[in-house]
């Protein structure tokens, strides 16, 4: 309970903003989500009965379109001497009956052209039951059939109308079909033939099939209130007294829909009465299942979700960073407040700030002696870093390197042994020396062919090491312990995924300096890792001398100036290239 407390008290600050800001956050995500879910839903349902009222428009235009086609055939059939002369002729011989249907279908096939739908099939009998049938695969009917059928006398009662029925009996053979009617008379009132018009389900329902969809129903319903056309094939030939009752009030009302339950669901209902055919169309609309089409409430739900995450993980970031920035300051002051200050500040506000405060008033009145201190002294400091970390040589180097000389002298390998350990005096010799001491190119490469010699003793010699020095560099001076940081780094990190490889050193004069170029053909570093040729931040300390590669670089830059130092090119799997910068020095500094 303690350290929750101090753990609260440090960073409250924190913790306030980021709970107002999380509560903030999702609370208004869950006013924008229910909003959008419900105006959404309200917009469509409103957007969506305008579209199907214009909808219902063009379907009922279609359908006046097709009974325009039929009133006009019908006129032309009526008005035909040809027709109605050879409908009124006796036909007793073969020649004559050929001639009867030769003229008769030439004259029909004339006005059957400008029958708008094309599956509209047009049918004409005589008095004595001949049939002259221009599409007999859409209805096959004989003469005897249809006079005997009560449709005729039907028309008969009704001689100067076109009577619309549907029919799904024998007459039809079972196929569902409209079937428009019209006795031929003279003027007289003798009826001389009977012309028929006749439209399946199927090609019924291509004038509204286009614009339905799931959850977007249409229905064709008669004034008993029998279903004669739907896309819901199963509704088809259903009586619904209830639906037609829909239908009829729905004349009556001045709005754009109506919400009704038919058949045992919800539905938004909109109807218009078609005239000429006497039949209701009517519109049902699934609301529920239409408004998951058009609007995904889970999609809308999950992308909130992912707002208010990604909202709430920047918003932590962002706090997190600000209110880091000032407990890391207080913790600072509060560890350097070891000073008694001369004018102590106010300490007021919260938690940070009364720290912030309270370290300053030990802080503020040493200031100014500190700064003079500081800058006399940061240069010496750097120095006697570098020099104590010259001098260290890790305990664990030491420690596995005599474990190894142990091991090889349990397995008799004398003379190994004996190598490794000379090449181990060499090395501390050499690392226990005045830090500042500079050395030969030639003692340097003996270090460093000891260093390699203990290493190949522990590690065996899957990594092969090169030297190519020029001769007239072999008397040249330069500090110690600048190549080797870099040798031991490829050993140990250089050859990670790759197992074996090789390492070259080459020293040479360019252009009035030494160059020192340590190459190796290992795993590569990557480029984040590498800032302005130069390593980007410290690695850690190496484990002989304690000496990172960056200290190298610092170091030579201390002692030389700006213009020496270290660069380091490197690419991912095939190695990394380290070039070293002196100045050409002949004696001993």
């Amino acid at each position: 309970m303690k350290k929750l407390i101090r753990f609260v008290q440090a960073n409250n600050l924190f913790i306030k903003f980021f709970l107002v800001m999380v509560i903030s956050i999702i609370a208004v995500s869950l006013f924008i989500t229910y909003s959008s879910i419900r105006m959404s839903s309200n917009l469509f349902i409103d957007t969506f009965s305008i579209t199907n009222s214009k909808v219902m428009d063009q379907i009922t235009q279609r359908f006046n379109s097709f009974t325009d086609s039929i009133v006009s055939a019908s006129l032309e059939v009526d008005t035909n001497g040809t027709i109605k002369q050879l409908l009124l002729e006796d036909h007793d011989n073969a020649v004559d009956k050929s001639t009867f249907y030769f003229y008769m279908t030439d004259e029909m096939d004339r006005i059957y052209s400008e029958v708008d739908p094309d599956d509209t099939n047009m049918v004409i009998m005589s008095n004595s039951n001949d049939i002259f049938n221009m599409n007999y695969i859409k209805w096959q009917i004989n003469g005897h059939t249809l006079m005997n059928d009560p449709m005729i006398e039907r028309v008969e009662n009704s001689p100067n109308e076109i009577v619309y029925q549907y029919e799904d009996s024998e007459l039809t053979n079972g196929v569902p079909m409209i079937i428009a009617s019209k006795a031929l008379k003279l003027k007289t009132g003798y009826i001389y033939g009977y012309l028929f018009f006749s439209l399946t389900e199927p090609d019924l329902k291509e004038f509204y099939e286009s614009y339905t969809g799931v959850g977007n129903n249409v229905l064709l319903v008669t004034p008993t209130g029998k279903i004669i056309s739907s896309n819901q094939d199963e509704r088809i030939g259903e009586t619904s007294p209830q639906l037609l009752s829909y239908a009829e009030d729905f004349e009556n009302l001045d709005a754009e829909y109506q919400q009704v339950n038919v058949f045992d669901q919800d539905y938004i209902f909109l109807s218009e009465y078609i005239p000429s055919l006497d039949i209701y169309l009517i519109n049902l609309i699934d609301q529920e299942t239409v408004a998951e089409n058009v609007t995904d409430t889970n999609e809308i739900i999950l992308i909130s979700i992912a707002i208010v995450s990604l909202s709430v993980l920047v918003a932590f970031l962002i706090l997190r960073r600000m209110t880091n920035s000032i407990s890391n300051l207080v913790h600072q002051i509060s560890d350097m407040a070891r000073y008694q200050f001369n004018k102590p500040l106010k300490v007021t506000g919260g938690y940070e700030t009364r720290k912030i405060a309270n370290a300053f008033n030990y802080m503020l009145n040493e200031l100014q002696d500190y700064v003079q201190i500081l800058m006399k002294t940061q240069e010496k400091q750097r120095k006697a870093e570098l020099e104590a970390l010259q001098h260290q040589i890790s305990p664990h180097f030491i420690y596995n390197t005599l474990a190894s000389i142990k091991f090889m002298i349990k397995q008799e390998k004398k003379e190994t042994a004996s190598d490794t350990i000379d090449s181990f005096i060499s090395l501390l010799q050499s690392s226990i020396s005045n830090a500042d001491e500079t050395i030969t190119v030639e003692q340097e490469l003996e270090n460093l062919k000891s260093y390699v010699q203990i290493n190949q003793a522990r590690y065996g010699e899957r990594i092969k090491v090169n030297y190519l020095v020029s001769p007239d560099c072999l008397d040249l001076y330069l500090p110690k312990l600048v190549i080797q940081p870099f040798i031991e780094n490829a050993f140990f990190h250089a050859f990670t995924k790759k197992k074996s490889g090789y390492i070259q050193i080459l020293i040479a004069q360019k252009e009035e300096k030494l160059v020192c170029e340590i190459i190796d053909n290992g795993d590569g570093m990557i480029s984040e890792r590498i800032a302005n040729n130069t390593i980007k931040s410290k690695e850690k300390r190496q484990l002989f001398s304690g000496i990172g590669v960056k200290n190298v670089h610092e170091r030579i830059q201390l002692r030389y100036g700006k213009n020496y130092g270290v660069e380091i090119t490197s690419e991912l799997s095939k190695g990394t290239r380290v070039i070293i910068k002196l100045p050409v020095n002949d004696e001993q500094t």
